[in-house]
């Protein structure tokens, strides 16, 4: 379905959000901030389809396309069953790398196991019919390890230039003390072929106890993910307890930390493990919030839009409910801007358009996709 639109109709829809547009502050100026479309509920992730209508995600366990006008379609066929509960649901979204030829997406999801949920990757064809729908669904892996109750369960995904996939897979708060340890994939990366199996390279392939689809450990909950244009080195965002929010980059076999190791401390005010920051053969982060900001959803900035913050690296938060840009100099961040802290909604996903404007999904039960452009 294309919601084709007449061009008084088009004109008319962009005035009227022009007129909504509310502006804030930043260091490029005025930032006009309006809403594409509304009334979803608690989306999780965008992507951009080749013709900049955008394939969204609810929590729930829906699916819809959006046009660039705003239309919503109805709930897409094909989604299988969701576990939603807590933090669990219908996450991320992206299209395949050869999207433009073979209509191919991957989506992430909770799926029923067990009493609770375990995160499942799957692909499936997107047919954008008259009523468009999910076909050929297959689940390609399946986290391995205790069931989930709805809590620190990630899942971000990204596809690399040799078509892999990296997820990122929670450590479920109860079995946050398993990170540690290769036999299972709680609070891991795992870095997967589009098939699901494990490539051969990775880091623990042939390591007696070790699962083999495990990239880098040590990890609690990382809700962002994202590959950095400048270098190609991959980037994650993660939530950590009661402050200690990481920036991390990824590194092959890289041991994170958690729970040895955070600049924060567990809810009750107790020590995170040895109560240290720091841990001989542990990679330390980039950057981290303390006091927590809750960070979800994170994109490198490469538009024109906005020169001046060309590199800065963009981070949806949940608790503070802002925007918050990082500036980077090679592989370290050295200042932070935060961003729309007036607009008082929770930013689950940041992404930058065709356009070279900012989208974000804000994460209520009546979340909205806002586009954030300099106010003319």
């Amino acid at each position: 379905m294309r919601f084709l639109l007449t061009l008084p109709a088009l004109l008319l829809a962009a005035m009227a959000a022009a007129a909504a547009a509310e502006q804030f502050p930043s260091s490029a100026g005025a930032l006009a901030v309006e809403t594409v479309a509304g009334g979803l509920v608690n989306p999780w992730s965008l992507v951009f389809l080749p013709d900049g209508r955008m394939l969204v995600t609810e929590k729930p366990g829906r699916m819809r396309i959006v046009t660039r006008a705003g239309q919503v379609s109805p709930p897409l066929a094909g989604v299988p069953v969701v576990y939603a509960r807590g933090q669990a649901g219908l996450m991320d979204v992206m299209l395949a790398r050869d999207f433009a030829h073979s209509r191919e997406i991957f989506f992430c999801y909770a799926e029923p196991y067990e009493g609770g949920a375990r995160i499942a990757v799957a692909h499936a064809r997107l047919e954008d019919a008259s009523m468009p729908r999910l076909a050929g669904i297959t689940v390609i892996f399946r986290q391995r390890g205790p069931a989930d109750r709805g809590f620190n369960i990630g899942c971000r995904m990204v596809q690399a230039p040799d078509d892999n996939l990296f997820v990122t897979l929670g450590d479920h708060l109860s079995d946050a003390k398993m990170a540690q340890t290769l036999d299972n994939d709680i609070g891991k990366i795992v870095r997967i072929k589009p098939d699901g199996s494990a490539p051969p390279d990775n880091p623990f392939v042939g390591k007696e106890g070790a699962l083999p689809e495990i990239w880098a450990y040590g990890l609690r909950n990382a809700e962002g993910l994202a590959f950095n244009p400048a270098d190609g080195k991959l980037w994650e965002q993660e939530h950590g307890p009661m402050g200690g929010d990481e920036i991390n980059i990824v590194e092959k076999g890289g041991n994170y930390g958690w729970p040895v190791v955070s600049f924060g401390v567990n809810y009750d005010g107790s020590p995170v493990g040895t109560g240290k920051a720091h841990h001989e053969g542990m990679l330390d982060p980039v950057w981290h919030w303390t006091p927590s900001i809750a960070p979800s959803g994170m994109a490198f900035y490469t538009g024109d839009l906005f020169p001046g913050w060309k590199g800065s690296l963009i981070n949806g938060a949940l608790k503070y409910q802002l925007v918050s840009r990082l500036t980077l100099e090679g592989d370290k961040a050295v200042k932070e801007e935060r961003l729309l802290q007036d607009l008082h909604e929770r930013i689950r996903d940041v992404r930058q358009g065709p356009d070279g404007a900012l989208y974000l999904l804000t994460d209520n039960s009546s979340g909205r996709i806002l586009r954030v452009a300099p106010a003319k």
